[in-house]
């Protein structure tokens, strides 16, 4: 391909820049990077000196970009990128801002995902409009790709590994680098080559909206065990791995999508909680930091985020952790952000606070041409945009971008979803479920046939978990009933309870508590009133919680309960096992599950039955 032979070309010229002298300069003498980036740092320093500021202040941003294909796209997405960008297609984004980096969404809107020839397709067409350019630099291509229920945006047919906090109650090592190493290596075979994974938070708040089964757990040496041998994994899997999200958003009580929070932490309990899985990624080579839009006084009295504060960013991340590795923001379209820092003002001041890679700014044209004048005025002065270029650079060269970006569009189908990782994804995830209550001894079933009723939240989830228990026997009535079942619904569901042999339900975030009232969501109040109507109509009821294991906090009276963290196809198979004795629960509470006022302890970290 000629954007091949351009590519190569100006490696081998940046390569001779570096042995004419040009580049080859100590680590103690002025200018970016370090010896350690021996072999690139003369051919990145020589790629410096020949790229414009323009080139340069692209490559700081990430942006998303809507539609499968780099060329073709539906007039849906054609319409949203000229909202965005004021050109159709993907590579005319590419094109226009020369960014360092694109990420890929679905949820979000993007809709970037389908089959993984098309991803694979579509990395393959945004490299090429990449090398291509004048400068000829490769996009890292990034996803959320975290595993679990809740953050995971490849789906099927792409292996769904169960997740932070299954991970941290099976307690290994082991499972936390081969579930990293199968994301990376499905990532990888479809063009993505950094995800922004491993969350490296500490989940010490039972009420955090937004981290949550995110987490591996409170403990801060499991979480800092898991979250190195994920980085680990990952790069096994031939991704980059970013850590997420600094200094740490693990106890919060606002979404930093919806506003800003604020973490109390003296700098004590950061040493002690937030930090330690944070050094744990930087030991093991951790390539990129994602920051949190936390307010973190105890470091920056100032109130400024995370991501905005150079007290964090610098202060903290680079100099007193070392770390000099890429720093990039969370979204900067996020309240967290966009609440007190206008789309022209936020990344500024995230990049003179220490960032290196702008992601997702609300309004790109207004943030690059502000970045752009920032370093034209001498705001921002050009040895430190060269220091973040050189980063970008430098991650581009590690993972190996400049030689081959391109990825095997035949392969992919077969890589990703394959036999063997839908297989070590079910036994990780047989590790994970965690037993309770099983006060009336109800479990495990035995196989005799009985009528089942399978209901509670979800309707994927409660059809899969039928489906699993019908397979096994049994006869299984589904009656979904939403996130909040009305009164009408609660009385029915339960007067046709009296009619069945058993009773499984489901419940999702059960314990939720307004944080404006500090009484039961309306989500939450109407969950815990149908566990009551069931309990009450005399069969025997099985309540599993699908996200967040807190839910028995507030139905104590239930004699049993399980935990299983998620409700991947995975995680319904493994809760199934584990209601008919095929597999013993091993999983362990990674968490404290307080009481319902959250003033003492209902269950210790580390609780959990087995059968034996």
């Amino acid at each position: 391909m000629t954007h091949g032979i351009g590519r190569r070309s100006l490696i081998t010229a940046a390569a001779v820049m570096g042995m004419l002298g040009f580049a080859v300069t100590p680590a103690t003498a002025a200018g970016p990077g370090n010896s350690d980036d021996a072999p690139f740092r003369g051919r990145i320093v020589s790629m410096l000196q020949h790229m414009s500021v323009e080139e340069k202040v692209g490559q700081l941003f990430v942006v998303e970009v809507y539609g499968r294909d780099a060329t073709t796209v539906s007039d849906t997405a054609a319409a949203n990128n000229r909202r965005l960008y004021g050109v159709d297609t993907p590579a005319q984004v590419i094109d226009k801002y020369k960014p360092g980096g694109v990420i890929y969404f679905t949820t979000r809107g993007p809709d970037n995902f389908g089959t993984p020839t098309q991803i694979a397709t579509l990395s393959n067409g945004l490299q090429t409009a990449a090398t291509d350019q004048p400068a000829g630099i490769p996009l890292l291509i990034s996803t959320d790709q975290e595993g679990g229920a809740l953050v995971a945006r490849f789906g099927a047919p792409a292996t769904q590994m169960p997740g932070q906090m299954p991970l941290g109650a099976s307690r290994s090592a082991e499972h936390a680098h081969r579930s990293a190493e199968v994301i990376g290596t499905e990532l990888a075979a479809v063009g993505i080559n950094q995800d922004y994974a491993p969350v490296a938070d500490v989940n010490v708040n039972p009420a955090n909206p937004v981290i949550g089964i995110r987490s591996i757990g409170e403990d801060p040496q499991l979480v800092a065990e898991l979250v190195a041998a994920e980085v680990d994994g990952f790069h096994d899997g031939g991704v980059a791995a970013a850590a997420k999200h600094f200094p740490g958003h693990g106890d919060t009580a606002t979404d930093s999508h919806f506003g800003l929070p604020e973490v109390t932490h003296t700098r004590e309990q950061l040493e002690a909680i937030d930090l330690p899985p944070f050094r744990a990624a930087i030991a093991e080579g951790v390539d990129t930091i994602m920051t949190a839009h936390v307010v973190l006084r105890s470091i920056d009295p100032s109130g400024a985020p995370a991501t905005m504060s150079e007290p964090i960013l610098t202060g903290l991340l680079r100099e007193e952790l070392g770390y000099d590795g890429l720093i990039v923001t969370d979204a900067l379209d996020m309240q967290g952000a966009t609440s007190t820092y206008p789309p022209n003002v936020a990344p500024v001041a995230a990049f003179k606070a220490g960032a290196d890679m702008l992601v997702l700014p609300p309004q790109m044209d207004v943030a690059y041409q502000a970045v752009l004048d920032a370093v034209l005025s001498g705001e921002i002065s050009e040895k430190r945009l060269d220091e973040s270029v050189y980063r970008v650079l430098r991650l581009k060269q590690q993972r190996g971008l400049f030689e081959d970006p391109f990825v095997d569009t035949a392969a992919a189908a077969a890589i990703v979803g394959a036999p063997a990782h839908v297989a070590d994804a079910q036994t990780i995830t047989d590790d994970t479920t965690t037993l309770l209550k099983n006060d009336a001894g109800v479990l495990p079933l035995s196989s005799e046939p009985r009528d089942v009723l399978v209901t509670g939240w979800g309707v994927a989830t409660t059809s899969t978990l039928g489906g699993a228990i019908a397979a096994r026997g049994q006869g299984v009535t589904v009656r979904e009933t939403g996130l909040t079942p009305s009164a009408a619904v609660i009385a029915e569901v339960a007067a046709s309870a009296a009619n069945h042999d058993l009773v499984v339900v489901s419940t999702n975030n059960a314990s939720n508590v307004s944080a404006t009232t500090g009484l039961p969501t309306a989500s939450a109040a109407a969950q815990q009133a149908f566990v009551q109507a069931l309990l009450a109509s005399g069969t025997p009821v099985v309540v599993s919680a699908m996200r967040n294991p807190y839910d028995i906090s507030v139905m104590t009276n239930v004699p049993t309960a399980l935990a299983t963290y998620g409700y991947t196809a995975a995680s319904l198979e493994s809760l199934t096992r584990v209601l008919f004795g095929e597999n013993d629960p091993v999983g362990k509470l990674p968490v404290t599950i307080p009481t319902a006022d959250r003033t003492g302890v209902l269950y210790p970290f580390g609780h959990g039955l087995g059968f034996d």
